[in-house]
């Protein structure tokens, strides 16, 4: 378990994180979300104890991470996955770290099997590509088989194969009983990822819970539907001021009107309704409750 407790660094006049506190659970995947420049990686070092805070303490399993007799065998962290001699081979890279470690060296095929780079066990570094970086990455923060795993935006380079296999990676550790603890930017992703949230902005906390109750505190849904007369469903819902848009399916994306309005124009236009779902995602969520501390906008 990561405790954080009124956590706090300043970077001269820059308030990278304020007053930050909350808890990541054992046998959750918690996604740690926020915009460019909101803190996370700052948080995510601080709990590595690369960063000292100014202010409050941040704790895994009741101690710093100074304070762990072996950090590498109880915290595995991927913050930074091409901090590594380009002139190593993955697998001199790993048993380094295994031995400095006091890890027993068999870890390293072990892990390497596990990532998916046995292959290129020999190959040197600096020829990795950006996904194979982030597999030999993930490998050494798994190397200690350590009860806490922290993953800066992990899924980074990976491509879709990789991307489902990071998923399930994180999955059947958490399930394990560790406490895994991810960031990244990719919000579909965290949908199907992550269990619960953290989400900060501007250096502070804006929300701590599941992703479905952080998805259900979005104003901005849609509903899917699948109706017995779509014509008279979409005149009957244009009329109240919504809107309809008629997927390949043949169902019916419908915006602009909530659920009982829904109900009610197809009821007076006696249309029978089959299916009638929320469709808010977590990418509404986010972009809703998190817009106000975006420090970096684009102009379209």
């Amino acid at each position: 378990m990561i405790e954080a407790r009124g956590l706090s660094k300043r970077f001269g006049d820059v308030l990278a994180v304020d007053d930050l506190t909350f808890d990541v659970q054992a046998g959750l995947v918690t996604g740690f979300l926020g915009p460019n420049g909101s803190g996370k990686s700052t948080t995510m070092a601080m709990i590595m104890g690369l960063d000292h805070p100014n202010a409050g303490t941040v704790t895994i399993g009741g101690r710093r991470y100074h304070d762990l007799r072996w950090p590498l065998r109880e915290v595995g962290g991927l913050l930074e996955a091409r901090a590594i001699h380009p002139g190593r081979s993955a697998r001199t890279h790993l048993a380094s770290l295994a031995i400095y470690n006091d890890i027993p060296v068999s870890r390293v095929d072990f892990v390497l099997d596990q990532v998916g780079l046995s292959d290129v066990a020999s190959k040197r570094v600096g020829k990795f590509s950006l996904g194979m970086g982030q597999r030999l990455g993930i490998a050494a923060a798994l190397l200690g088989d350590p009860a806490v795993i922290l993953l800066d935006e992990p899924v980074n380079g990976l491509d879709p194969e990789g991307i489902r296999w990071m998923r399930t990676l994180c999955k059947s550790l958490a399930a394990e009983g560790r406490t895994v603890f991810i960031s990244s930017h990719l919000m579909a992703e965290m949908a199907l990822t992550a269990d619960q949230l953290v989400v900060i902005g501007k250096g502070r906390l804006i929300a701590e819970m599941s992703v479905a109750d952080f998805v259900a505190r979005s104003s901005t849904k849609s509903f899917l539907a699948r109706v017995g007369s779509p014509d008279a469903f979409v005149g009957a819902v244009r009329a109240i001021g919504g809107d309809v848009v008629t997927n390949a399916d043949g169902t019916m994306t419908v915006t602009g009107v909530d659920a009982v309005g829904i109900g009610d124009a197809a009821l007076a236009a006696r249309v029978a309704i089959y299916e009638l779902s929320a469709q808010a995602s977590l990418e509404d969520a986010f972009m809703e409750l998190t817009g106000a501390t975006v420090e970096y906008r684009g102009v379209a």
